[in-house]
């Protein structure tokens, strides 16, 4: 149950991030927005994340204070400078707002996985692919809302789309809140020596030969799943140039929300498979279709739908086995900063990947898949070296 009802929450907390994307047109009319204006809106939000992850990470704050509560304290500073954006009036507040938000989120979704592991020992692959299936639903909500606007014509009230964002994280906040650490965490932390609190705890992760592994395996799966994502929707309209607006929010709401029953079912073979492999699977398997992919663009409409659905499963499938991976690794009075500075740095890579890779679409188009590909051949590769500890559970290493 603590498990279920984290998920929930964690689904809940993260419908802040995306609240934006559903209503960008309501906002280009109401401040005479430009298109290019858009971009600092979405962006905002992942620098906000960014420097939140980094802050939580470096210090030491999830595992210096209750994660519970620090949880509980972003989601009510998420949810209100969330409810503020309808007001905020012109661009740069708003882009302050989201800053704001995206911070917010980054003790909601890191700080949410330290909690999920506390509460699910030895089945932590399982307890995270929950976590992070819920994470791939609230990706993939914009869209879905986009495709409810339109079929509903523009009398969609925007501004109660915002506020109710808002009021689920609020909900969010106040279940974990009562839900509290878990037992085994707490024991932990009131027998930590002080050292352990020590400012830049996160870094230590970082000479942890096992947690070095996993973390740098998922930085090459970060290279490849949010560009993945954005590029979806550009993948169908090449196939089929006339769809619909509508059509197409559908199609790439339904092509990225698949990724939320493949975590599930990853982290059901996880406990008896275990995590190294599962992360293994999902790298090799969605490794082959970046190779597949310029080759297999022009199949007829339904053969292709069906190969980017199997490539957005597998791009996702392995996502919360590496951190699962990374706990397993660590002491358990600094996996929430581990965890915390390791989606930090994924985050940053996933950025990177954006600005680099989406504007050569226009050039290189299919052929993108070759310069994604090797994200996923380098998680390979530093896996192929992990070699778990032997004080690990084998459902959570892959044993």
């Amino acid at each position: 149950m603590p498990a279920f009802i984290l998920a929930i929450a964690e689904l809940f907390g993260t419908a802040l991030w995306f609240t934006p994307n559903a209503v960008l047109h309501d906002l280009q009319v109401l401040w005479s927005l430009q298109t290019a204006d858009l971009g600092w809106l979405t962006g905002a939000v992942q620098g906000g994340f960014l420097l939140g992850t980094l802050a939580i990470g470096l210090s030491g704050l999830a595992d210096r204070i209750d994660a519970s509560r620090l949880f509980a304290a972003c989601c009510l500073v998420g949810a209100l400078s969330n409810a503020l954006l309808p007001w905020a009036g012109s661009l740069w507040p708003a882009v302050a707002l989201r800053v704001m938000t995206g911070m917010s989120l980054a003790g909601i979704y890191p700080v949410g996985m330290k909690l999920m592991v506390g509460w699910t020992p030895g089945r932590t692959g399982l307890g995270l692919a929950l976590l992070v299936g819920m994470l791939v639903l609230g990706t993939a909500l914009p869209h879905g809302l986009r495709a409810l606007s339109e079929l509903q014509g523009t009398g969609m009230a925007w501004r109660n789309g915002i506020l109710g964002a808002s009021g689920l994280a609020l909900l969010a906040g106040i279940l974990v809140w009562r839900l509290g650490e878990a037992p085994d965490i707490r024991t932990a932390k009131s027998h930590a020596p002080a050292t352990t609190a020590s400012r830049l705890i996160g870094i230590q992760a970082f000479h942890i030969k096992d947690f070095r592994r996993a973390a740098s395996a998922y930085f090459g799966h970060m290279w490849e799943l949010y560009t993945l994502w954005a590029l979806l929707p550009l993948m169908l309209l090449a196939s089929m140039p006339k769809l619909s607006t509508t059509t197409l929010a559908l199609g790439a709401f339904a092509l990225i929300a698949i990724g939320g029953p493949a975590c599930w079912l990853g982290g059901w073979l996880s406990q008896s498979l275990g995590s190294r492999r599962i992360a293994q699977l999902g790298l090799a398997g969605s490794a082959t279709c970046c190779a597949l992919y310029p080759l297999l663009a022009w199949l007829p409409t339904p053969l292709l739908i069906a190969f980017l659905a199997l490539w957005s499963a597998l791009a996702v499938v392995d996502s919360p086995q590496f951190s699962a991976l990374s706990a397993a690794a660590c002491p358990t009075t600094i996996v929430g900063s581990a965890l915390t500075l390791q989606n930090a740095i994924g985050f940053a890579v996933s950025m990177l990947s954006l600005l680099v890779l989406i504007p050569l679409w226009q050039w290189l188009g299919a052929w993108l898949a070759w310069i994604i590909l090797p994200g996923p051949l380098f998680g390979l590769w530093c896996l192929a070296t992990h070699r778990p500890l032997a004080t690990t559970s084998p459902a959570d290493t892959g044993r």
